[in-house]
C-alpha cells in the first residue's frame, strides 16, 4: 500500500483474493472525510468480508476557486493529491484491520458526483454503491440525497445506504 497513487485503481490481493476478481462482488465507498463515511466503510468492509469481495475506494479531489498564479495551483493540487492519497491509506489501513482485505484506491479530479457517476459507467466490476446518510440535522447529506433520490433510478448497480449513527457493533450485527 505503500508509494504514490496513480488514477488508476490499485487491485485488492489481501486474504481471500482468487486472482478472479472480475467475478467478485465489488463494494465502492467514497471517501470524502466526513465520520459516516467511516460508517460506510465498516459496512462495506464487512460485507466483502462475508460475500468474498472487494472493497473500493474512492478519493475526489474537488477543484479549488480560480488561481491566478499557475505555481500557486500545481502547489494547491499537490497538496490536495498528498492528502488524497494520506487519507486513503488510512482507510485501505482501516479495512485490512476489519477484514485481512487490501482495497483499490481511486483517485479522481472533479466533481464528486461527476467522477462518481463516470466510475460507475467505466468499471463494470463495480457492484454495490455504499453510502452512509449524515446524522447532523443538515439531513442524509447532498450526495446522499441526489444518488439516492431522483437519481438512483438511473444507475446500473444498487445504492446501499447506512445509517452514519450505526456503531460497529450495530453494523457487525448486520452484516
Amino acid at each position: 500500500m505503500e508509494g504514490p497513487l496513480t488514477d488508476q485503481a490499485e487491485s485488492g490481493t489481501g486474504p481471500g483474493a482468487t486472482g478472479d476478481d472480475a467475478h467478485r462482488r465489488k463494494f465502492l465507498v467514497i471517501v470524502d472525510g466526513t465520520p459516516e463515511c467511516r460508517v460506510a466503510l465498516r459496512y462495506a468492509t464487512r460485507r466483502a468480508l462475508h460475500t468474498n469481495g472487494i472493497v473500493s475506494l474512492l478519493y475526489v479531489i474537488e477543484p479549488a476557486g480560480l488561481q491566478h498564479w499557475r505555481g500557486v495551483e500545481e502547489i494547491m493540487r499537490e497538496e490536495a493529491r498528498d492528502e488524497a492519497e494520506s487519507v486513503l491509506h488510512d482507510m485501505a489501513r482501516e479495512v485490512n484491520r476489519i477484514a485481512g482485505l487490501t482495497p483499490e484506491l481511486v483517485i479522481r479530479e472533479g466533481k464528486r458526483r461527476e467522477q462518481l457517476i463516470s466510475l460507475l459507467e467505466e468499471d463494470p466490476e463495480i457492484s454495490i454503491l455504499v453510502l452512509a446518510a449524515g446524522t447532523g440535522k443538515e439531513g442524509p447529506g447532498p450526495l446522499v440525497s441526489a444518488l439516492a433520490g431522483q437519481m438512483s433510478g438511473s444507475f446500473r448497480v444498487p445504492i446501499t445506504v447506512v445509517p452514519g449513527s450505526l456503531s460497529d457493533g450495530q453494523i457487525d450485527a448486520l452484516t
